[in-house]
């Protein structure tokens, strides 16, 4: 008996924190995430719910509630029971809520409890296919040239791809006209068919078309090519070495979630990106790896927030 007890002693050890509560959870979780299904958010957390219910040894299901640029969903995660089983799965648009909202329902930063970053994923430049201009240095002369001639889709304000766009202007020193549309689909419609000249978004929402050559990719906004579309060069390759931008994913929950179902959640996600990666679930997403626990992600998301203000400011932004 006492050989048994060691031994089981023994086995909890090295069960990860996760494993070793008969509490919590047990019963079906739900991840919100605040915009429409198949778009790239969504199916990242598809694969990390999936994930987690494995390891979990509960359901974990996917919950779309699209609208008012992911305050729709972020409002109902806010005033959820704190108990751990309702989550928020989005993106870096989440956290800027304020700056781009002049009537937020919420603070970001001081309403939420960060549970784990999940990952990064590059942004792709893509143009009219019958433009003219093949590289990014051809791109920049252009419009340099005819400013007026170039307008460029903002998908979301304070999204990755509206905030990116804005740093590639300012670093470029280039002068766009910002059309402004509700979400990524009709705005790379647009660019497909002619409507405006550029879009800058997340590389798997743009992928499909500029695969099939109905729009077409100038660069990357990673530091290393995608194995994704690895001929499309990087910003850095093209000219412009101090460019680079990545979209990212998190997790949250309600802000009075007990600190160790906090701990718990986060250390079960770092597990299942972990596992996602080695499946290579993710990088068939265009997504890299980039967990971080929760008082580092707060302080992630608190330099994000003060960076990304600057920029918005800079470019004479105000909140709608």
């Amino acid at each position: 008996m006492k050989l048994c007890l060691a031994a089981a002693a023994a086995a909890l050890i090295v069960l990860p924190a996760w494993a070793q509560s008969g509490k919590f959870p047990d019963k079906m979780m739900r991840i919100v995430v605040p915009f429409a299904a198949g778009g790239g958010v969504d199916q990242t957390a598809r694969v990390l719910a999936t994930q987690l219910g494995h390891q979990l040894g509960v359901s974990v299901i996917v919950e779309n509630k699209p609208g008012a640029s992911g305050v729709l969903g972020g409002r109902f995660v806010q005033t959820a029971p704190a108990d751990g089983y309702t989550l928020l799965f989005s993106a870096a648009t989440h956290v800027l809520a304020r700056e781009v909202l002049s009537n937020a329902p919420y603070d970001p930063q001081t309403d939420f409890a960060p549970v784990a970053r999940v990952g990064e994923a590059p942004l792709m430049l893509v143009i009219a296919p019958t433009l003219a201009p093949q590289k990014l240095q051809d791109l920049t002369a252009a419009i340099r040239k005819e400013p007026e001639k170039w307008s460029t889709g903002i998908p979301a304000a304070g999204a990755p791809s509206h905030l990116a766009t804005l740093l590639l202007a300012q670093q470029a020193k280039l002068k766009l006209t910002y059309v402004a549309y509700k979400g990524t689909q009709p705005a790379l419609v647009d660019v497909a068919g002619g409507h405006i000249q550029m879009l800058l978004d997340s590389m798997i929402s743009l992928l499909p078309l500029a695969k099939s050559g109905k729009v077409k990719p100038i660069v990357i906004t990673s530091t290393a090519r995608s194995p994704l579309m690895p001929e499309v060069p990087t910003a850095q390759e093209s000219g412009m070495p101090q460019f680079s931008y990545a979209s990212w994913y998190g997790v949250w929950a309600p802000k009075d979630t007990p600190p160790e179902r906090v701990k718990l959640l986060s250390a079960a996600i770092s597990q299942a990106v972990g596992e996602l990666a080695k499946q290579g679930a993710l990088a068939n997403l265009g997504v890299d790896p980039a967990p971080l626990e929760p008082e580092a992600f707060r302080r992630y998301i608190s330099g994000y927030v003060t960076q990304s203000a600057e920029l918005l400011k800079g470019a004479g932004f105000r909140p709608e």
